[in-house]
């Protein structure tokens, strides 16, 4: 039986960790700088790690065949599908004209920006990012935020950094119990220790976020909604994620986040 060795190159975890670092170089260099379709990167990335995983850590070339051909299974499904249903429900929204319904609906509740990047960046786009994960938050909430009048560059900056907060349970905790069948830890005890780490993130990023758009001075004017923000996130967040486990943290935090803010912008 192939055992994996975490330092198969000179016995250093620095060196190794360099090595297996090369397929993602790989991968960026082919979109960003060579500028090549997204499945040629893909697959050029794919050819270095199998070769890397046969020559650098000496993994049996069936079992190496075996793992790439159950990763491109588990990309397809659930992954794949999740991203192409998110897809096909947002084309139809603004096909429809429903997603300028929604669209000028949550703008309707406040005309001040920090708050619409509050709600739509951080509360809305982390239920998108519970749902469907895999890029649907920015996309979405940035359209939003652009149709309300917030610059493209900026309100996909504004959407980038509020995803900090819910992005590492994904889609329907996906990340999470991926880790978990990969590791073979418990998948509880991986949710409830990642819970603890994002909820201290989640209380911080909406100020973050708002002292970004709009500096501190105009931050301490929404300071109240904020905070409630923030914490009615992260609140829930650490229960879900250690009481129930992760599949439906991201959604219960992102309801419960958009029920506060609701309440904050009536009142």
């Amino acid at each position: 039986m192939w055992q994996q060795n975490y330092e198969p190159v000179g016995g250093s975890l620095i060196a190794s960790s360099l090595v297996a670092a090369i397929p993602i170089a790989m991968l960026f260099f082919m979109l960003g700088v060579r500028r090549k379709p997204s499945w040629m990167a893909a697959l050029t990335a794919l050819a270095v790690a199998f070769v890397l995983a046969l020559a650098a850590y000496r993994m049996p070339a069936p079992l190496a065949l075996m793992a790439a051909v159950t990763g491109a299974a588990y990309g397809l499904f659930p992954i794949s599908w999740i991203v192409f249903s998110s897809i096909m429900l947002y084309r139809l929204a603004v096909h429809t004209g429903r997603f300028e319904i929604i669209k000028d609906s949550v703008g309707g509740l406040t005309s001040d920006r920090r708050l619409q990047a509050l709600f739509i960046a951080f509360s809305f786009g982390a239920f998108i990012e519970g749902a469907a994960g895999f890029g649907a938050p920015v996309a979405v909430s940035g359209a939003m935020l652009t149709g309300l009048g917030f610059p493209p560059f900026q309100a996909a900056a504004i959407c980038l950094m509020a995803n900090t907060a819910p992005v590492a349970f994904g889609s329907i905790g996906i990340p999470v119990t991926t880790l978990a069948g990969i590791t073979g830890l418990p998948v509880m005890s991986l949710s409830a220790m990642v819970g603890r780490l994002c909820a201290m993130i989640s209380l911080i990023i909406p100020m973050y976020l708002v002292v970004v758009l709009a500096g501190w001075k105009r931050t301490l004017e929404v300071l109240p909604a904020v905070v409630i923000c923030g914490a009615s996130f992260a609140i829930v967040q650490f229960a879900v994620s250690n009481l129930m486990g992760p599949e439906l943290t991201d959604i219960l935090s992102s309801l419960s986040c958009i029920a506060a803010m609701l309440l904050v912008l009536k009142l």
